[in-house]
């Protein structure tokens, strides 16, 4: 990017928030509508997406899904385009009924980890009176001509989910919801990365939060609230037939511990006992937080020392949600 359009996207940035309507009521544990004016940054637009999707490719951040995918379907995806295109080529057929493509950390490109770091920064001081040091903001972008979905899944972070072009339909789950997502998925899930046990199933949709947004709409919620979406091709037209919508995710002090306490509480269920959930109990949650925190870097030590043993690739890092 030449000076000059690198000034005029930070003149843009300046300019550029996410709101809530009424901010003395948002609260970090809480499903919540937003708003924002990042769909008309520059570096949201198509063209700066296509490329930067180029610069992702050595780094295996553009991720596919396979074709007929539902909003039941594991979430499961792929550095390899399911049919061998390109990422040039993915772009010039963008519009195609069911293309999609995800831009997975997007943060690695230093231009975006700055926005990033921004659309963060105007909800920060709504989000730290309740849960103090942010850390690792994370982006990902889901581009897709409808009809499309994003499967149900649950995700580690906290996430400021906003829509930058195009319509989608997103159906959000209270992350206490235990009828949805039992506990022993979530922690699963935190500790094992695993999404085994979280499944969709239609009678769960009545008791979602669900929001019909367009450019300008964005939602927020909490870690491991269950989440899916979908794109109909009512709205669509030629050379606006594309849905983009970027998820902005983020650790806290609070997060990570409540991973602690995911740790103790699978060996808990593992010895046949009931555990409190995360945030039922803080009396329990602060016995246990400390203890959850070696137990999961004693398991992340154990599986790395054994992994060579077993033939076995661990990922290079576990997430700092884990523990």
């Amino acid at each position: 990017m030449n000076n000059s359009n690198s000034s005029l996207s930070g003149e843009q940035t300046k300019s550029c928030r996410v709101w809530t309507d009424d901010s003395d009521r948002f609260s970090v544990n809480k499903i919540a509508a937003l708003r924002h004016n990042f769909h008309e940054h520059p570096l949201f637009q198509v063209a700066k997406l296509a490329q930067l999707a180029k610069e992702l490719v050595p780094f295996k951040k553009c991720r596919f899904i396979r074709p007929g995918i539902s909003q039941a379907s594991s979430f499961t995806h792929d550095s390899e385009h399911p049919d061998g295109r390109g990422i040039n080529e993915v772009f010039r057929h963008i519009e195609e009924p069911g293309s999609w493509v995800a831009l997975y950390n997007i943060e690695v490109i230093p231009r975006y980890a700055d926005l990033l770091a921004s659309i963060v920064d105007t909800m920060r001081p709504y989000v730290e009176r309740e849960q103090p040091g942010i850390f690792n903001v994370n982006g990902f972008v889901f581009i897709s001509a409808p009809p499309s979905v994003t499967p149900f899944h649950i995700d580690r972070e906290n996430n400021f989910w906003l829509q930058l072009h195009g319509r989608k339909t997103m159906n959000v789950w209270d992350h206490t919801d235990r009828v949805v997502v039992p506990a022993e998925a979530v922690e699963d899930f935190i500790v094992g990365h695993s999404l085994r046990k979280v499944r969709f199933k239609e009678e769960f949709r009545q008791r979602s939060h669900q929001f019909e947004t367009q450019p300008g709409d964005g939602v927020y919620f909490p870690s491991t609230s269950p989440h899916m979406t979908s794109s109909g091709p009512g709205w669509a037209r030629p050379g606006d037939g594309v849905s983009i919508s970027i998820g902005v995710t983020f650790y806290t002090s609070v997060t990570r511990r409540m991973a602690c306490v995911h740790q103790v509480n699978r060996l808990m269920r593992k010895m046949q006992m009931s555990p409190a959930f995360p945030g039922e109990s803080a009396a329990a949650d602060a016995l246990k937080a400390p203890v959850g925190m070696f137990v999961g870097m004693a398991r992340s030590s154990l599986s790395r020392m054994i992994a060579p043993l077993r033939g076995v690739k661990l990922q290079a890092k576990a997430p700092p949600g884990s523990f």
